[in-house]
């Protein structure tokens, strides 16, 4: 009769576990719930708690618009044919953040990060298989610099030559230099509402996961409470806009163009289908260059 008990707790547990199983395969969470890029962020004194990012503007005239539609203020886009996008949301609706495009400090083919801001750039990176690229350069726990790289080898093609993919990839790796992770890293489920969400369908609504779902080409909510976490504390010290926030960075963190694979360091993860990958270099002494990838199909 015990050994009867037994087995039949055994079976229990067995289908209880199989069931809470089955149901997490149906319903995979569709978000991280913090997408902070392990807490990275620019360094802010008591007087700059609610702080004004440069982004330097090392773009064409194809992608000024983009630029412009991701830093703000938020306004329809000429140079946008599609008319199903107005921008409502951009970085600089965040509580915290405000971003600035300013001239550009670097050549588009190298794009050099300068010390104190992002440097945006495009160019004809070569079929080495990355749409696009963040780059943070750390010193300790702070980002002292950043560039954003849109990859026109790809950008040109009819895959991706379309205003959403540009919209998308654009905000995406801008918020990346902000300390933002992903919200979610699988492409064929519905948009999230945000261009920090992964997808196939950037535009949303028919042809995609769902007819109803909505466009990945602008930052969204989410995004702006997951910055007012990051930036709620302020330091001893501002890393923005100095010029000397990148001089405890050994030589070696400053030399390269650091557009290739082999400049990037070691790989820390990728997702599920390869197309998203961040890889890290260690140069010592605390100082990092951190890379996030998005593939080109």
């Amino acid at each position: 009769m015990s050994m009867t008990r037994m087995w039949l707790v055994g079976v229990a547990v067995i289908v209880s576990t199989l069931t809470a199983l089955l149901a997490f395969v149906a319903f995979p969470p569709t978000a991280q719930a913090n997408h902070s890029w392990n807490g990275y962020h620019w360094a802010r004194t008591s007087t700059s708690n609610s702080f004004t990012l440069p982004l330097g503007d090392n773009v064409t005239a194809a992608w000024d618009s983009y630029l412009a539609a991701a830093s703000g203020p938020a306004q329809p886009y000429p140079a946008d044919p599609s008319p199903t996008f107005t921008s409502t949301n951009d970085w600089s609706d965040s509580s915290v953040l405000d971003t600035t495009i300013v001239a550009g400090g670097t050549t588009r083919k190298r794009c050099r990060p300068t010390s104190g801001r992002v440097e945006v750039c495009n160019y004809t990176y070569g079929t080495n298989g990355w749409l696009g690229l963040a780059q943070i350069w750390l010193s300790g726990s702070h980002i002292v610099q950043g560039t954003t790289k849109v990859n026109d080898s790809y950008f040109n093609t009819a895959t991706y030559n379309q205003p959403a993919w540009r919209h998308l990839v654009m905000c995406q790796e801008v918020g990346h230099t902000f300390g933002l992770d992903h919200q979610d890293e699988t492409k064929t489920n519905a948009n999230l509402g945000t261009c920090m969400d992964y997808t196939n369908d950037p535009d949303g609504g028919a042809g995609g996961a769902s007819a109803t779902d909505p466009t990945n080409e602008q930052p969204n909510q989410h995004d702006y409470d997951q910055l007012a976490s990051i930036y709620t504390h302020t330091d001893l010290r501002t890393t923005v806009s100095s010029t000397s926030a990148a001089s405890a960075l050994p030589p070696a963190a400053n030399r390269g163009s650091f557009n290739s694979r082999a400049e990037w360091g070691r790989k820390l993860r990728e997702s599920r289908d390869g197309q998203l990958e961040l890889f890290v270099r260690d140069f010592g002494s605390g100082a990092k260059l951190f890379t996030w990838v998005i593939a080109a199909s």
